[in-house]
């Protein structure tokens, strides 16, 4: 039996390829620059010569044998005419040379300094991190470049100067790359360890090029356009231009060109092994195509979003999936997913034929890719995939048989993955289940906004098909909406009423709604409930409601909208047995963020019963709202006269209030608060005043506007806005905050504005707005709304990248843990991280705020214990 032999990856070292390890590495040396003959076969000796490799159908590789696709592809090596600075090295090399004696090329630092700094070294590879190693090799680097003579030649040292990139001077004469890497040789093995060299991996002066390693043809292969003509990658584009000048240089130096001209050519080759390497290099015109398109270098393939790393490995494009704009439906249900009939038309289901599927599948097929239901490919037994046309289909669902797969449309009840970016959280992709519907947008119900934080003024979310069983399983029972009611980082409700549903089931519920009979039983069969409805002529709203409650459910609690004091019945609400007996139904019964009473659905009766229950609840309110109406203009908003009398009343005795304290300020009475000075004593005096009198007249303005204002039902229900929002509205919008306080300055000497004295610090001069916004603004006050608003902005611009770049480095970091069978979490490796999942093995999403409630499972095991008997 063979022995599997198991091995851990210690560490990886990274080191420079020394000139015998890149002629080792090549399977041949380039020599010319001509990349095809004229018969448009590679040249022998260039750039795409076969030994490097095919991209070729047909091909085979002169190295390995292989055709395309099974070929790796080999690197080749140009021997350079003379040798060149390492752009990736520039910074490094003058160190080097800094840190280094002018004539002897020792390492600058005495033997009892050497011995102290080898010591700390070990200390650190044992007990520190990198960064603290780096930095005692830049502190020594420091020290020996410090140094007036050499302690072990005692020369006096010359000045070493760097013109960024490759440039470099001695005591003010430029010195030749050649000459560099000749005093780069010369540093012994024992001085390169102090520099932090791996001798084994690495010489300082290997970073001085004198053979420049090539690129496989397959990482950089060349396409046929339409025309017939070839295109060649950026990469070989720089590879012709290094050839030429190369072979141009090497031709001079043989015919004995004069210096200057030499000098000319070694200069150009520099810069175009520079730009091969990195063509964005501060203080270097970028290399450019024709067309003027600049071309990327080889760390441009690398670096950046854009590049190897995150484009094509860590992230990558996907089959089955689709991208469009998202609107509201509130009529479809909460875990549903509306996609239109052209997305999916083309997004298929794999389904394998058995005897009990065939006939079904095989009306799939004659329906084709083009009618609806239909179906788009066909996979025989032998795997070829076969695409169903107009011409194929009835042949091919003749020879449909068990054992091949039918690549069907995704049909209503599918399941697919949503999900909107930037992903920041788990709950950001969620599994739907498919309605078509006609249309060209998404349509998703308005109560799964917050999980994805979604709205919809334009945002585009993608959707993902899952091909496999396994796959569609996950998605629906670990993914699904159903499921993430919670909120993965605190525990508590994140889908829930939202918005119009909020507004319609307070008004249902609201003390006085009556209903006639027939329109009671019209809004029950809209929710989907069947009821046999008493005979009697009209009903309270407070019934219907609780035609959609379990009938065995009994709680009270205090209700958001209560507390406004605008309810004729107070805050209390009680649910006896399945009926609504007090109270009102809003934001703090089923909303997201807090609903009780959802909550408490959710835990006796399971997430299965609380999405119907939200289904029906929403149909129920906007049903109501279909029949009944709510709507919303500028005459709800406005206050009579006298209302806005007393709050301009308000206003002047604030006003009058802040210059009292100006007053006293400039006569130098006011007594600074603790920790303040009596400018800042005074800033702080000056915003309380002011927003007193905001507060004074926000409560003016909601004394006066009482229900069943359509404005105040949104507000108290918790549908949208607050109370406040009304008042800054119809009374007064206040001081305006800009960095924390007061605006203090603007563009002029010691002002905000010229049409104001200097040293003003009265009311409108600094951002107070006496109107409001349905009296209008003047344009000082807009200039003072704007200039708050374009704060808020700012903030949420700079705000948005920061939280992404952060949840990209956590996801990386923690991308290899898992919760293994025993509870523990481990990583990659199997090392246990943790005993239990956050130390409590509580599945934060799956709690009540992060705990487990035993309380309401005892309760639950007890009700079904008594239900069983």
């Amino acid at each position: 039996m063979e022995e599997i032999v198991r091995k851990e990856i210690g560490g990886m070292q990274f080191g420079i390829f020394s000139p015998d390890s890149i002629r080792k590495l090549s399977a041949m040396e380039i020599t010319v620059p001509e990349l095809y003959d004229q018969d448009g076969f590679p040249v022998e000796g260039g750039l795409m010569d076969p030994r490097l490799g095919v991209v070729d159908p047909g091909m085979r590789c002169r190295t390995c044998g292989a055709r395309v696709g099974v070929c790796p592809g080999h690197f080749g090596n140009i021997e350079i005419a003379k040798p060149v600075i390492h752009i990736r090295f520039g910074k490094e090399i003058y160190q080097w040379l800094a840190a280094t004696c002018s004539s002897c090329s020792r390492l600058k630092i005495k033997q009892s300094r050497r011995e102290f700094y080898l010591r700390t070294m070990k200390i650190l590879e044992d007990e520190g991190t990198t960064r603290d190693r780096n930095r005692l090799i830049q502190e020594m680097i420091k020290e020996a470049r410090a140094k007036k003579s050499c302690p072990f030649c005692n020369e006096p040292q010359l000045k070493i100067d760097w013109e960024k990139p490759t440039t470099y001077y001695i005591d003010g004469f430029k010195i030749t790359p050649a000459e560099v890497r000749e005093k780069l040789e010369r540093i012994p093995d024992e001085d390169l360890e102090l520099l932090g060299i791996d001798t084994d991996v690495a010489r300082p002066e290997w970073a001085v090029l004198t053979v420049l390693m090539v690129p496989p043809v397959t990482a950089r292969p060349s396409i046929t356009l339409e025309t017939g003509e070839r295109s060649e990658d950026d990469l070989t584009h720089k590879l012709v231009d290094i050839m030429r000048i190369n072979t141009r240089l090497k031709e001079n130096m043989a015919s004995g060109a004069p210096a200057v001209i030499i000098e000319d050519f070694w200069e150009l080759l520099q810069y175009h092994v520079t730009t091969f390497i990195d063509n964005q290099v501060s203080g270097v015109p970028p290399a450019r195509h024709r067309a003027g398109r600049m071309l990327k270098g080889i760390v441009q393939r690398i670096k950046t979003k854009e590049g190897r790393f995150r484009r094509n490995l860590a992230g990558k494009r996907v089959n089955f999936s689709a991208r469009t704009v998202i609107s509201p439906d509130s009529r479809i249900n909460v875990d549903e997913v509306g996609v239109p009939e052209e997305i999916a038309r083309v997004l298929t289901v794999p389904v394998y034929v058995t005897d009990e599927n065939l006939e079904w599948l095989k009306e799939l097929v004659l329906r084709g890719p083009d009618e609806m239901d239909g179906a788009n490919y066909i996979i025989d037994d032998e795997g070829n995939r076969l695409r169903l046309t107009d011409f194929n289909k009835e042949t091919l669902a003749e020879q449909l048989k068990t054992g091949w797969i039918v690549e069907r449309h995704i049909a209503n009840g599918d399941v697919v993955l949503m999900n909107r970016q930037p992903t920041l959280h788990r709950v950001s992709i969620m599994g739907h289940k498919v309605r078509i519907l006609p249309g060209r947008t998404f349509r998703i119900n308005p109560s799964v906004c917050p999980p994805y934080n979604a709205d919809f003024d334009g945002d585009e979310m993608n959707m993902h098909v899952p091909q496999g069983e396994e796959a569609r399983a996950e998605a629906l029972n670990l993914l699904g909406v159903t499921y993430n009611l919670r909120s993965p980082r605190f525990g508590g409700l994140i889908i829930g009423g939202w918005r119009t549903q909020l507004s319609g089931i307070f008004l249902l519920t609201m003390k006085g709604t009556k209903l006639p009979r027939d329109e009671a039983a019209q809004l029950l069969y809209y929710c989907g409930v069947d009821a046999d409805l008493p005979k009697k002529p009209e009903f309270t709203g407070k019934e219907i409601f609780s035609y959609i409650l379990p009938e065995d459910l009994t709680i009270s609690f205090k209700s958001k909208a209560g507390k406004s004091g605008k309810l004729k019945e107070g805050a209390e609400v009680v649910i006896k047995k399945g009926k609504l007996l007090r109270g009102v139904i809003d934001d703090g019964a089923v909303g997201a963020f807090g609903g009780i009473l959802l909550d408490r659905i959710i835990q006796e009766y399971g997430d299965d019963y609380a999405v119907g229950f939200m289904n029906r609840m929403t149909n129920l309110a906007l049903g109501y709202l279909a029949i009944h109406q709510i709507s919303i203009g500028i005459d709800d908003l406005s206050v009579p006269k006298d209302v806005q009398k007393e709050i301009d009343k308000q206003v002047r005795s604030a006003e009058r209030g802040v210059q009292r304290l100006i007053d006293s300020y400039q006569k130098g009475k006011l007594s600074p608060w603790p920790g303040l000075t009596k400018k800042e004593t005074l800033e702080s005096e000056i915003i309380n005043k002011l927003n007193k009198a905001r507060d004074g007249a926000v409560n003016v303005v909601a004394e006066n506007l009482n229900l069943p204002n359509p404005a105040v039902v949104m507000a108290i229900s918790g549908a949208r806005g607050k109370l406040l929002n009304l008042g800054l509205i119809s009374g007064l919008v206040g001081q305006q905050a800009i960095g924390g306080g007061r605006p203090s300055r603007g563009c002029y000497s010691n002002r905000t504005f010229p049409h104001f004295e200097r040293g003003d610090v009265g009311t409108r001069s600094k951002g107070f707005i006496a109107g409001s916004y349905a009296k209008g603004l003047d344009p000082f006050e807009f200039f003072w709304v704007s200039a708050s608003g374009r704060e808020g902005l700012t903030d949420t611009g700079v705000k948005t990248p920061k939280s992404g770049y952060m949840y990209r480095r956590l996801s990386n970091a923690l991308q290899d843990l898992r919760v293994d069978y025993d509870g523990t979490v481990r990583d990659a490796s199997g090392t246990i991280v943790q005993f239990e999942y956050g130390e409590d093995g509580v599945d934060v999403n799956r709690s009540d705020f992060g705990r487990i409630n035993f309380n309401r499972i005892a309760e639950v095991i007890k009700n079904d214990s008594k239900k069983a008997k």
